[in-house]
């Protein structure tokens, strides 16, 4: 294959600017569902693989032809499914330069830039999330994988205080490390404990109304557990948004030598805020904590974080051994962001969170977090006002579940997306049918949650 002229790869960029400003133009006023089918779908970009190759320029216009049909437009401003952001322009910028620069972020030599964003981002990180200055920082895929990676470093840390190293032996043999979490747990902590070898069965913790462990019922299950312990705490229900009282359950665990992590795949930003921040009282007294990048820092995909506050047994647990591949070239002086996840090989995470974090600022990362919240509450009040409709959890962050008289809520839901105006998703909590609505955009204003209010009471009334 001939190397590319650089006029004919100038061209092909401006092409991509083109569709992403076509796509970005219409975004406001587009139905926010799909509406493509996958037959559609399958018939556009499917069929068996050509025997010769296609001009660049004819590849990415088949890929974006007509992609406001055929996409749902999670990056919306009235996107309200599951928690998912959209994308800052710096974070969109960063990420767009990523692969044209092509920096493998596993080692400094070979991605200084990318390490020393990394780095500039942890330093930042720890201090408006509130946690210890010195706390070590990887940048996985997202918050299953910063879950899983910090399950691991906590399994090397309780294992090597029972003398156990788990890295060297294996748990074949070792004393059972026993993990005790909140009955409204993400089932990524499930997950990240069969990743890790400690079964998918934790011990359960009852919760208050609101999804919440409650930490007296916490102490109750730790007098009964012998040998290592991991705690996993919550902050961010995925449905309700309710906050552990991670203070409270620090001081339970650590009175058992247990290790606390907290899955704050979104909920974690509460303590950035100011108004939030009593919410989270305690939460630096944790030993690692997870958090979803794309979810409230609104940058692309592919950006969990893991944190904790014992970088040696980070690094124990994760790290390589410089002996075991001596052509790896490690930093004495520098970041090497290999050495704090379970890839080698990546592309450069950091950038766009390194962007995004400085496009906003801190009083831009606490306004998008407070005004997220403050949009939640007006959905809640303004639903809440129609006859026959509902709030079924208390507001604490963005979370608003939606309950409907004699009308199913996965039916409504349907209606709402077929719609167009905004899309919302059901779920069930607590054996009840319900709307589910996360408020995560950076652009979600009192407009959109006024539109998309009225088209949620409208498909009510008409089912109803």
């Amino acid at each position: 294959m001939p190397r590319p002229d650089p006029a004919a790869v100038a061209t092909l960029l401006a092409s991509v600017h083109e569709h992403a400003s076509t796509y970005l133009d219409g975004l406001d006023a587009r139905c926010v569902a799909s509406t493509a089918t996958a037959d559609q779908l399958d018939a556009a970009l499917g069929g068996p693989l050509p025997e010769e190759g296609a001009d660049p320029r004819a590849v990415i216009d088949a890929l974006a032809h007509d992609a406001r049909r055929t996409m749902t437009a999670t990056t919306s401003a009235r996107f309200f499914g599951f928690v998912v952001g959209g994308v800052l322009p710096a974070a969109m910028a960063a990420d767009m330069l990523t692969p044209v620069w092509d920096q493998n972020a596993g080692m400094q030599v070979v991605g200084p830039l990318a390490a020393a964003a990394e780095e500039a981002a942890r330093t930042w990180l720890v201090d408006l999330l509130q946690l210890p200055s010195h706390a070590s920082l990887g940048f996985v895929t997202g918050g299953q994988m910063a879950n899983t990676t910090a399950l691991a470093v906590a399994r090397h840390d309780v294992l090597e205080r029972a003398g156990r190293d788990v890295e060297r032996d294996g748990l074949a043999g070792g004393p059972p490390v026993t993990v005790v979490t909140g009955a409204e747990r993400h089932s990524t902590i499930d997950r990240a404990m069969r990743f890790v070898g400690l079964g998918g069965r934790p011990l359960l913790v009852d919760v208050d109304g609101n999804g919440a462990m409650r930490p007296d019922a916490l102490g109750d299950v730790l007098d009964d557990v012998e040998g290592p312990v991991i705690v996993c705490a919550q902050a961010g229900n995925v449905n309700t948004g309710a906050l552990d009282p991670v203070g409270a359950i620090c001081e339970a665990a650590h009175r058992r030598n247990a290790w606390v992590h907290v899955d704050g795949a979104f909920g974690l930003w509460a303590a950035c805020s100011p108004r939030l921040r009593a919410r989270v009282d305690g939460l630096g007294r944790a030993d690692s904590w997870a958090v979803d990048a794309h979810k409230w820092l609104n940058v692309p995909y592919d950006s969990g974080m893991v944190f904790t506050a014992h970088p040696a047994s980070h690094l124990a647990a994760t790290g390589t051994d410089p002996a075991q591949a001596s052509y790896l070239a490690f930093a004495d002086d520098a970041r090497d962001p290999m050495q704090w996840t379970a890839e080698a090989s990546r592309r450069a995470r950091g950038f766009a969170v390194w962007a995004a974090l400085r496009s906003l600022g801190r009083a831009g990362v606490v306004g998008l977090v407070d005004r997220c919240c403050a949009m939640a509450s007006r959905f809640a009040e303004q639903l809440a006002a129609e006859p026959g409709i509902a709030i079924h959890n208390e507001v604490v962050l963005n979370q608003v579940l939606v309950g409907f008289d004699d009308v199913d809520a996965g039916a409504v839901a349907a209606a709402v997306q077929r719609d167009g105006t905004c899309w919302a998703g059901p779920t069930t909590w607590r054996g009840r049918s319900l709307l589910r609505i996360s408020v995560s955009n950076w652009q979600t204003d009192v407009d959109d949650v006024d539109r998309s209010v009225e088209a949620i009471v409208a498909c009510y009334r008409a089912l109803r």
